[in-house]
């Protein structure tokens, strides 16, 4: 227990991941008082461009798409009152087997040792209570996503903090009947084939697996608000076709595995700060 202000940091890839796996808790916890800090790894250069344009595509731009989606994450982290923004401005290495993975200055080509020693000099600076990142396989296997998870686990290594530290995923029944509500606002949307099917089946966890569950309906309208601040990114439009209350029901709650901890808090647990306060 200590007087100090207490303090969230989450560590992720691209602007927009931190509404979409923690856009809760961090409005959550502002709500509460507690220092919350994000920490972006790349500039997102490899997401769509004005009017949905791909990158290789005629007319994206690169260092445009950068700076467009810059603005989107200040906006978003206006909208979940975050305290702190740190932006390390890697590359965006693009998804797994695009070309840009392997460009010179790309995150997923720095070495983890330098990305580790960045973040630890920020860790070392907000000394957080609290440390969110991905787990091993960066939720879904995006190379940033797990380089992510790589620096921030080198990153605690470097110091002398000692961090509950959580890794993000999702029980395997939410991803159950996220599928469900997918193929009901799209109805015409394909059946998976047998290869895809298996493969969203391994993602998430079983529920039993999951060591924390954060209740943060309260907060789902900024969540919401957080996601539609990054407007540019298609691969949002999704949730916000659902509109806020069917958004509220099915992402109001956000997973944890913990992975590190020396509070002796119980588990299951329903805060990520149980035992700290």
């Amino acid at each position: 227990m200590t007087d100090r202000r207490l303090t969230l940091m989450a560590v992720h890839a691209h602007p927009d991941d931190e509404a979409t796996g923690t856009g809760g808790v961090l409005a959550r916890y502002a709500a509460e008082g507690i220092r919350t800090v994000l920490v972006t790894c790349t500039d997102g250069r490899c997401g769509d461009g004005t009017g949905g344009v791909k990158p290789g595509e005629p007319g994206h731009d690169p260092a445009a798409v950068a700076e467009m989606r810059r603005q989107e994450l200040e906006a978003s982290c206006d909208v979940l009152k975050i305290s702190d923004l740190e932006m390390l401005d890697y590359a965006d290495s693009g998804m797994t087997g695009w070309p840009s993975n392997d460009a010179p200055g790309s995150f997923w080509q720095t070495p983890v040792e330098e990305g580790a020693a960045r973040l630890a000099e920020l860790m070392r600076h907000y000394r957080p209570d609290v440390v969110v990142t991905y787990d091993e396989n960066g939720f879904y296997g995006h190379p940033d996503h797990i380089q992510a998870h790589r620096i921030t686990m080198a990153a605690l290594e470097m110091t002398a903090l000692t961090p509950k530290v959580y890794w993000t995923t999702m029980p395997r029944s939410m991803m159950q009947r996220f599928g469900e509500v997918m193929r009901e606002l799209q109805e015409d949307m394909p059946e998976p084939d047998p290869a895809e099917a298996a493969a969203l089946a391994e993602i998430g966890l079983p529920d039993d697996e999951i060591t924390t569950w954060v209740d943060t309906t309260a907060f789902s309208g900024q969540k919401f608000d957080a996601l539609a601040a990054h407007a540019s990114q298609g691969e949002n439009i999704f949730f916000l076709k659902m509109g806020k209350e069917k958004f509220g029901e099915l992402m109001g709650m956000e997973t944890f595995v913990r992975v590190k901890d020396a509070t002796g808090a119980a588990v299951p647990e329903n805060d990520l700060f149980a035992g700290l306060r």
